[in-house]
């Protein structure tokens, strides 16, 4: 069913085109299908910087090898609580699952899992990991390494990447608790969403090649960190933890998206995740999340705002809405998914920030 310019799409069919593509560029199906489902996750929240706006140049770096189809994954066992796991430059989506798997392992033995993951490609939405493993009942936090593209707090040129921080707290009484953000005040995928929706982005997200604040998603040169100088650290402690405690290349130094399609992008990640049976309890620990919640409900609200709402829970009615009326997809892209082209051969050898 069309709706202007968007396509409403259920998330069965959703997954299934994005599968079929990323197969018919050289995944096998197992792998496929790990992108496929995160990305359609990604759309029916509402996250659509992280779904089918990726699927194209997924699938163009698939074909150009860049992507590693056929990768030999090491795990190498630091501790019992610390596993460094080799992704070979496999898609980062199902190298991130993966070490997410080995963390909770660790987490249910020891307490703590500690999973660095090094040589992945890009791992989509840190929620995505973070949500599973908290309906499973455990406590994580994630960190996640980009390309440069971020005027650090004084500067004049991208040093940093957009580095993401996810945590998630699992509750007994309803959804839990996701929080994930990029350091930077808007992710650049959400500015790719603008630019594929024709749409202004706030002038407070970036800045153009003078280092103007700029609206024009198109215009984009580098991207503002959240809170100034708060921000900049932020991102540093990220790229330490997830590049320079695994050996991997940091700060300008880290691969560019879009510089060579052809070539691994060696990223970094780190999942932590702890079991709350060894700390409070689990039982006690997700009556206190209930807790937490309940009261910060039962607090007095702002004028203007209906109701106080915990990191995530905005995300909840979004999906609730798309699983009755389907998830809005750009019909342009849409119609890119059910087309026979794999890609356009439009995104190798871009800068940053995707301009040629």
């Amino acid at each position: 069913m069309s709706e202007g310019s968007t396509v409403r799409v259920g998330y069965d069919e959703l997954k299934r085109l994005m599968k079929t593509k990323f197969m018919r560029a050289g995944l096998p199906e197992s792998h496929a299908e790990a992108v496929a489902d995160h990305l359609a996750y990604a759309d029916s929240r509402g996250v659509h910087s992280h779904g089918a706006v990726r699927v194209e140049y997924y699938s163009e770096r698939i074909a150009k090898g860049g992507s590693n189809a056929k990768p030999d994954f090491k795990y190498d066992r630091k501790s019992d609580g610390i596993t460094i796991l080799d992704g070979d430059n496999a898609v980062g989506h199902l190298v991130a699952k993966m070490g997410m798997e080995e963390a909770i392992r660790l987490a249910d033995k020891n307490g703590v899992g500690v999973v660095g993951m090094k040589r992945l490609g890009h791992c989509g939405t840190l929620s995505y990991f973070l949500r599973q493993a908290a309906k499973r009942g455990y406590v994580m936090i994630s960190m996640a390494q980009s390309d440069p593209m971020v005027v650090l707090h004084g500067g004049a040129e991208p040093y940093f990447g957009t580095n993401p921080i996810g945590f998630c707290a699992p509750r007994k009484n309803g959804e839990p608790i996701v929080f994930d953000m990029a350091t930077t005040v808007g992710a650049w995928g959400k500015i790719l969403d603008s630019r594929a929706k024709g749409k202004a982005i706030p002038d407070t997200w970036a800045v153009d090649s003078k280092g103007r604040p700029t609206t024009d998603p198109n215009a984009v040169a580098g991207l503002l960190p959240i809170s100034g100088a708060k921000g900049s650290g932020l991102m540093m402690m990220v790229d330490i933890l997830a590049g320079v405690l695994l050996g991997q290349p940091s700060g300008r130094r880290v691969t560019s998206m879009y510089a060579d399609l052809s070539a691994g992008r060696e990223l970094g990640q780190i999942h932590i995740v702890l079991n709350p049976e060894f700390f409070v309890g689990r039982a006690a620990f997700m009556a206190g999340i209930d807790n937490m919640v309940e009261e910060i409900h039962a607090m007095k609200p702002a004028e203007g705002v209906e109701r106080l709402c915990y990191p995530g829970e905005r995300s909840e009615g979004v999906a609730e809405r798309y699983r009755r009326e389907g998830i809005p997809i750009v019909k342009e892209i849409y119609d890119y998914l059910v087309g026979d082209a794999i890609h356009f051969n439009r995104y190798d050898h871009m800068n940053a920030f995707a301009k040629s």
